[in-house]
């Protein structure tokens, strides 16, 4: 094999072997031939129930906002509350389930979603401080959506999203989208739940992920994604970046070459 051979020969399986496949790149891809699955339904993500460190906001209003001020820790501004503002002055549930509230005291939250939440609250309002004519108006939510999220993203860190319901392509577009170095195949989604730690693994280039009860976030949610083994090699993202390192590999081995023989 010549000189000239060889060095076709290392080109052609560099550009193989480290450029990355447009499949592995595009997200939600139709990997099903049947034509009878070209509908791909989501699945419904199901009610949250609340865990230990939770923070809730909560706001009680009526028609003399007088007769509630006293319930409520802060004021609500026509802007809204800042991230912050929400941590400090929400309603953190304790290490029992607990939450607690001026005058109403302790309430016990743990394992409700937010809509028995309200309820209760509400019910206990009704029977021990005001008739159903004071018109109480009452509003529970998670203080900000929040989940982490690590690995091969534009963005990583703990994130918070004001929003009831995000999916995992949301919350990866909030963290600055996966990297042309992150594998969409094999992102994993960790997740607190009262019966214990559960680690899912999902694929982000099949359509199907969105059938996954994963796809869903729930709160506090963790994900983590891999990087692919081109980013190890070092050779190049793309052909064009292939080909540099192959040509810069070849200047160097020439130039060493020709300063021994001579």
């Amino acid at each position: 094999m010549t000189k000239n051979s060889l060095y076709i020969l290392l080109l052609i399986s560099t550009l193989f072997t480290s450029c990355i496949p447009l499949n592995d790149l595009v997200y939600l891809q139709d990997k099903n031939t049947s034509s009878e699955q070209n509908n791909i339904t989501s699945v419904e993500s199901k009610p949250y129930r609340l865990q230990v460190n939770d923070v809730l906001s909560i706001s009680i209003k009526a028609i003399d906002p007088k007769l509630v001020s006293i319930f409520n820790t802060t004021e609500v501004s026509s802007t809204g509350k800042s991230e912050s503002s929400l941590y400090f002055d929400g309603f953190t549930v304790d290490d029992h389930g607990n939450i607690r509230m001026p005058i109403l005291g302790e309430i016990n939250v743990i394992g409700y979603t937010l809509e028995e939440v309200r309820i209760k609250i509400e019910k206990k309002l009704h029977e021990e401080y005001f008739k159903s004519e004071a018109n109480i108006f009452l509003t529970v939510k998670l203080a900000g959506f929040r989940y982490t999220i690590n690995g091969e993203v534009g963005s990583t860190g703990t994130k918070t999203l004001f929003k009831e319901n995000v999916n995992i392509m949301e919350a990866i577009a909030n963290a600055g989208d996966i990297t042309t170095v992150g594998n969409r195949k094999a992102v994993t989604v960790i997740r607190q739940t009262p019966t214990g730690v559960q680690m899912n693994e999902i694929d982000l280039t099949d359509a199907n992920v969105m059938k996954s009860p994963y796809y869903y976030l729930q709160p506090n949610d963790y994900i983590y994604v891999k990087p692919l083994k081109q980013k190890t090699w070092g050779t190049g993202q793309t052909g064009i970046q292939s080909i540099g390192t192959v040509i810069t590999l070849l200047s160097l081995a020439t130039t060493v070459y020709l300063i021994i023989r001579n």
